[in-house]
Parts: structure tokens; C-alpha cells; sequence
């Protein structure tokens, strides 16, 4: 690609950071333009319901590369104000204040949102979500009011939970399924998670459904349940998930599914155009369909695949979905994908009493879709194998901790 050539990248998160990285690595010597509507350098985000909101991260930990990073790799940050368009025809991406930014190739990395409650009391002080690191912050400072609710027992409201517990805070957390996670674990390990939460004192309103949010004098009270029941709380935490921002994607014309459509190459419908991290809706070339993963791994491994395709390299994202979390005592990652109704059973190896063990999703020719390891670690590599390999195994071997995840395929 020639020297002069422009190269614009929309998302000031983690995968735009990384996409810029990569292109530099690449050899790419033209200009890079990085636009992102916070004020801050990109930053990773999964500190802001873990290290950084416990206190075990500093703020500078969290940045993807420093100020002089930028500097002597010259990409052009345009911080501090959002991208509101793309003109697909003219190859121009528009922002609020009226600049507009040419460019031969885009790359999108716009990320997501959180999800909020359209329910009386929902915008009152006191009621927040966890995105950005000023979340994180306000957040932090609210555990010190003494009494936390949350509204939904995903990861993000799973590990403020635990976070908040272990500063000495009252937490409730409420969630309209019967078990927390249950909707990415299964009720087989979410059972897991529930005790482990109520074992530290944290309390639960199960198949729940939020009425309202009470407020007196401007100020969060608690959470109304549609049974009358009222959790009291000077702070509540909204975390119901997360919602693509697909709007320039949309104003580009590209074509849309649950996120931005894109090929193996994270290409889009418009061939000077691809995309990265929660709103790539990929065609994945191992599992064989559509997939779009919300976690971590995406925005830091995608960004590297885009840049060589858009450098006219042969690339493809095969990378397995991938995250972890850790909540008390309980380390735990999670490879491959296995969504409700893909699995069949789940088998376990270990100490599950203990919280120290591992978790296998089978299909139903008993091959490995997906695996968990809890508090054992060094085995996450053994695990896509036994995903990448297709191959059956032998249930009773696979559940063995005496037998080696390698020796659990059946001949």
C-alpha cells in the first residue's frame, strides 16, 4: 500500500489501539488517524469491574500504550469527540463538531454500550452503569455508602458483587433468570457462582423482575420488585449487558446482524471497510457460523488479522472465544463456545465442592465445544486442543484427573 495512503480507525478502546499497533508492525507507513469520543488514551475495560475497581490496579496500568507511543509511531489521536458518520460514497467519516477525516481504508472498532432500564427512578442519582472509567470511579466511591443493588447477574454485576463484598458493602444482587450466569454457563456451573456469592454474604432475589427504582429527594433508595418487594439501596448498579454501537456501521450501508456482518478477514459487506471487537458478527472458519463475542480477547486479537488483510495479506480470525474472571478465591477462564441448546451435557473433573476442578461442554457425539478450568490453571492450552481437534472423547477418561488431557481422545 502506498505511503500516502489513509487509513482512519473509529474506537478509541483497546482494539482501536491494537489495530493501530499492528498496522505499524506491519510495515504500514501511510497515515493513521484514531478517533475516539472519550477524553482519555485507549484503555482497556476489564479492569473496571476487576483490579482497577478493587483497588489493585492504578489508573496508567489500564492504558494500551502511552502518550509518546503515539507520538513516535505517528498516530494521530482525535480524542474527546464522537464519530457520528460515514459517508461510504465519498470515504468520509463525520464527526460532532463538524471535521470531517478522509480515508482509503476504515477500520471500525467502535465497541458498545451499556444496556439501561427504561423504568421510573432509572436516571436518578445513585443509579449507575459500568462502562467507562469514570463508572469505575463513581462506582468505587459509592461502596463506601454501605448498601449496593444490582440489577443483573451477568459478569459484570457478578464481579462488582464480589468487589463490593469484600470492601464490607451490603449487596443484593438481582437477576430474572433462576440462577445467576446461567445464560452463558448453564445451570450445571452456575450453581457455582450462586454459592459461592451467598458463602461471602452476598444476597439474592432470583426470577426477579424490576418495577422501579425509589428515589426520595433526587436520591436512589433501592430497587421495587414487581412482587412489592423493596431491596434498599443507596447505590444500584444497572448491569443487564451490553449493546453494539452499530450506528456508523449503519450510516455506511454495510450490512448488519446482530452486529457488523464481516468475513474471516473481519472484511465487511464494503470492501474498504472492516471491523473489530464487539460488533464484528463474524463468519468464523472453525466453528462454522456466525459468532459475536462481547469479551477482551476479540478487541486484543482481531485488530492484528484486520490490519494484515487490510495490507492485501491472506488473514483469517480462527481464535476460540476466550475470557476469565475472578471472584473471591475463584480464578476461573473459559475457552471454545457452547451457547444454549449446542451442548448436550457437561462433564467435570475435579474437586467441584472445592471450587477447584474443570468443566467440559459435550455435544452430542461427545466432543469437546467448550472448557472452564476453576482455580487449575496451566491447562487452557490442552483444552482448545481437545475443541480444535473434533475428535470424541472418552467421558470417563475426560472426567479422570489421573488421566492427562491429552490421552482423552477416543482412538
Amino acid at each position: 500500500m502506498s505511503s500516502s495512503a489513509r487509513i482512519v480507525i473509529v474506537g478509541g478502546g483497546l482494539a482501536g489501539a491494537k489495530a493501530a499497533e499492528a498496522l505499524r508492525e506491519e510495515g504500514f507507513d501511510g497515515s493513521i488517524t484514531l478517533i475516539g469520543d472519550e477524553n482519555h488514551l485507549p484503555y482497556e475495560r476489564p479492569p473496571l469491574s476487576k483490579g482497577y475497581l478493587a483497588g489493585n490496579d492504578d489508573r496508567a496500568s489500564m492504558d494500551v500504550h502511552d502518550e509518546d507511543w503515539y507520538a513516535e509511531h505517528r498516530i494521530d489521536l482525535v480524542l474527546g469527540t464522537a464519530a457520528t458518520s460515514v459517508d461510504s460514497t465519498t470515504k468520509e467519516v463525520a464527526l460532532v463538531d463538524g471535521r470531517r477525516f478522509a480515508y482509503d481504508q476504515l477500520l471500525l472498532a467502535t465497541g458498545s454500550r451499556a444496556r439501561t432500564l427504561p423504568l421510573p427512578g432509572a436516571g436518578s442519582h445513585g443509579v449507575l452503569t459500568l462502562r467507562h472509567v469514570e463508572d469505575s470511579d463513581s462506582l468505587g466511591s459509592a461502596f463506601g455508602d454501605g448498601r449496593l443493588a444490582v440489577i443483573g447477574g451477568g459478569w459484570i454485576g457478578m464481579e462488582t458483587a464480589a468487589n463490593a463484598r469484600q470492601k464490607g458493602v451490603d449487596v443484593t444482587v438481582i437477576e430474572s433468570a433462576d440462577l445467576p450466569l446461567a445464560g452463558v454457563l448453564g445451570p450445571e456451573l452456575a450453581q457455582v457462582f450462586l454459592d459461592l456469592h451467598r458463602e461471602h454474604g452476598v444476597r439474592f432475589q432470583l426470577g426477579a423482575s424490576v418495577s422501579e427504582i425509589t428515589v426520595t429527594d433526587s436520591r436512589t433508595t433501592g430497587v421495587r420488585l414487581a412482587d412489592g418487594t423493596h431491596v434498599e439501596a443507596a447505590t444500584v448498579l444497572v448491569g443487564i449487558g451490553a449493546q453494539p454501537n452499530l450506528g456508523l456501521a449503519e450510516s455506511a450501508g454495510l450490512q448488519i446482524g446482530s452486529g457488523v456482518l464481516v468475513d474471516a478477514s473481519l472484511r465487511t459487506s464494503n470492501p474498504d471497510i472492516w471491523a473489530v471487537g464487539d460488533i464484528a458478527e463474524e463468519d468464523h472458519p472453525f466453528l462454522r457460523g456466525r459468532v459475536r463475542v462481547e469479551h477482551w480477547a476479540n478487541a486484543l486479537n482481531q485488530p492484528a488479522v484486520a490490519a494484515r488483510a487490510m495490507l492485501g495479506q491472506q488473514a483469517a480470525y480462527d481464535e476460540l472465544p476466550y475470557f476469565f474472571t475472578d471472584q473471591f478465591d475463584l480464578g476461573m477462564e473459559y475457552v471454545g463456545h457452547a451457547p444454549p441448546g449446542s451442548y448436550t451435557r457437561v462433564v467435570t473433573r475435579g474437586d467441584l465442592a472445592g471450587r477447584e476442578f474443570l468443566a467440559f461442554w459435550l455435544d452430542g457425539e461427545d466432543r469437546v465445544l467448550a472448557g472452564m478450568n476453576v482455580n487449575v490453571w496451566d491447562v487452557v492450552d490442552d483444552v482448545k486442543a481437545l475443541i480444535m481437534s473434533r475428535r470424541p472423547v472418552d467421558v470417563d477418561r475426560l472426567s479422570d484427573p489421573a488421566v492427562a488431557l491429552t490421552e482423552v481422545s477416543r482412538p
